[in-house]
């Protein structure tokens, strides 16, 4: 067990473990479900059809289905249901040559706040492997939504494989403790800065921020949030459809208490979840 993460070799995974791989010199990780016979269920934006080489470069299923067809290993490695971006591989192409690592499940509050980066464990207890590896290969016919980076991404869709656990209401920020630590960094340092006027010198402004980045992963870690509810796999479709009416229905609400000179037409509003992918997946 280290600071930055958990490496294990491939003999000590088994079926139902979430396992993960760095990117881009540790800028990101990669995130699936271990199943068994070297294979595994992981999460990543739909497959584009017609995807020409240089789409590829962009679409992450595009070229898991180009490494599949080379793939020496496994004839199924990158089967991918068309409109869904849950993808069976092999675990060769998993790691693309990196390392294996392990994601934690129950650690202690001191163990998870020690931990130098989010996105490597979690204070949330994991299911039994066989539910864990049911509701992976029920996801890989079924789908798991939209691929979001900040919202719905590989870890999302490994944690709720280990759990089962969703938000109840509109996510907002996902279940992903990297995500939460990429918008943590930033917002630690914004919202300590009155604190560290009150700080002695470098290391005093240091240890407010890590203490305000520390204090943001464990309140948005899924073992803690009091926002999240169980919810079978066979209900998930429901679940994520509730939430979207729910959010358009409050959406509506508010845009009727508006005055009527404050109404804006909303198509001539910026998206507002446009976002540059640069942090996590762009190119997994």
């Amino acid at each position: 067990m280290g600071l930055l993460s958990h490496r294990v070799e491939r003999s000590e995974v088994k079926p139902g473990d979430h396992i993960y791989t760095w990117r881009a010199a540790f800028t990101y990780s990669h995130h699936g479900i271990y199943v068994g016979g070297s294979k595994v269920v992981h999460f990543t934006r739909k497959k584009e059809a017609g995807a020409s080489g240089l789409d590829s470069a962009i679409a992450v299923s595009s070229l898991i289905s180009q490494g599949a067809a080379e793939c020496p290993t496994f004839p199924d490695c990158g089967f991918q249901l068309p409109d869904s971006g849950v993808v069976l591989t092999c675990l060769d192409c998993f790691l693309r040559d990196g390392s294996l690592h392990g994601f934690e499940y129950g650690v202690p509050p001191a163990v998870f706040l020690a931990k130098l980066r989010g996105g490597t464990c979690t204070i949330a207890a994991s299911d039994s492997p066989d539910t864990v590896v049911r509701r992976a290969m029920y996801l890989l016919q079924n789908g798991f939504g939209n691929y979001d980076v900040f919202e719905n991404n590989c870890e999302d869709f490994a944690l709720y494989c280990k759990t089962g656990l969703l938000p109840a209401d509109e996510p907002g920020i996902g279940r992903s403790g990297q995500a939460s630590s990429a918008i943590g960094v930033p917002l630690a340092a914004l919202l300590s800065t009155p604190f560290k006027l009150l700080a002695a010198g470098p290391l005093g402004m240091a240890a407010v921020t890590a203490g305000m980045y520390c204090a943001g992963r464990y309140i948005t870690d899924i073992g803690v949030r009091k926002d999240v509810v169980k919810v079978e796999v066979e209900n998930l479709s429901a679940h994520l459809g509730w939430r979207r009416a729910k959010a358009q229905e409050e959406e509506e609400l508010a845009m009727k208490k508006q005055p009527s000179h404050a109404k804006v037409n909303k198509s001539l509003l910026p998206l507002k979840r446009k976002r540059d992918y640069t942090y996590c997946e762009i190119m997994s």
